[in-house]
C-alpha cells in the first residue's frame, strides 16, 4: 500500500531540524527501499525548510502511523503536524526515474483536499513534468480525499492548474527538492 506524509515544520524550529539531520537521514535511510519520492518544502526564498514530504510503499496503516510518528523530528517537535493518507501511484515509478533529473527548473508539491466525487483521477497530458501524482485516499482505499502531486512547472501558478480548482476545498503549493542525503 501506498501513503503521502507531509510533516509541517513548527515555527521558529529550524536550529532543532538542523540539530537532528543526521538522525532524520539515519531514519529515512530505514525506508530506502520503500521510498517512492521524499524532499522538504521550502519557504519562498528557495532554502529554508518548511516541511517534510515522504511517499513510501509499506505493508498497511499501521506501518504508515509508525513511520510518520516515530520520525525523530516529530518525535522531537520539528513538526506542527502531519498529514498522512493512503495514495496511488498514478505513475508507476518513483522519483529517482523521473525523466526531467534531480536538478533544473521550479519543483512544487500540490496538494489538493477534496470534497464530494473524485477529481483528477486521470493522470494529466504532460507527464513527463508529473515527478509523483495519485489520489490521496482513506485508510481502507475506498474514499477520495484530494490529490496529491509533486511537480515541475514554471512557477507556482502553473504547478497549481494541474488540479481542477472548482473540485477542491484547498488546494496547496509549496516550493519542493529532492530530498535524500547529499552525494
Amino acid at each position: 500500500m501506498e501513503f503521502f506524509c507531509y510533516h509541517r515544520d513548527r515555527p521558529a524550529s529550524l536550529p532543532l531540524r538542523y540539530e537532528l539531520v543526521e538522525e532524520h537521514w539515519s531514519y529515512m535511510d530505514q525506508y530506502a527501499k520503500e521510498m517512492i519520492a521524499r524532499g522538504p518544502t521550502l519557504a519562498d526564498d528557495g532554502d529554508t525548510p518548511t516541511g517534510s514530504v515522504h511517499i513510501l510503499d509499506l505493508p498497511g496503516p499501521s506501518a504508515a502511523r509508525t513511520f510518520a510518528f516515530d520520525e525523530p523530528n516529530y518525535q522531537a517537535g520539528v513538526y506542527r503536524d502531519v498529514l498522512l493518507r493512503r495514495w496511488s501511484n498514478m505513475l508507476g515509478r518513483t522519483m529517482w526515474d523521473f525523466p526531467g533529473g534531480r536538478t533544473g527548473g521550479n519543483r512544487y508539491l500540490v496538494i489538493g483536499l477534496g470534497t464530494g466525487q473524485a477529481a483528477d483521477c486521470e493522470v494529466p497530458p504532460d507527464r513527463d513534468e508529473l515527478i509523483a501524482y495519485g489520489p490521496l485516499l482513506s485508510d481502507n482505499g475506498a474514499t477520495w480525499l484530494g490529490t496529491a502531486a509533486v511537480v515541475r512547472a514554471p512557477d507556482s501558478d502553473r504547478a497549481r492548474a494541474i488540479l481542477t480548482p472548482d473540485r477542491y476545498a484547498d488546494i496547496e503549493v509549496h516550493n519542493w527538492q529532492f530530498g535524500g542525503r547529499p552525494s
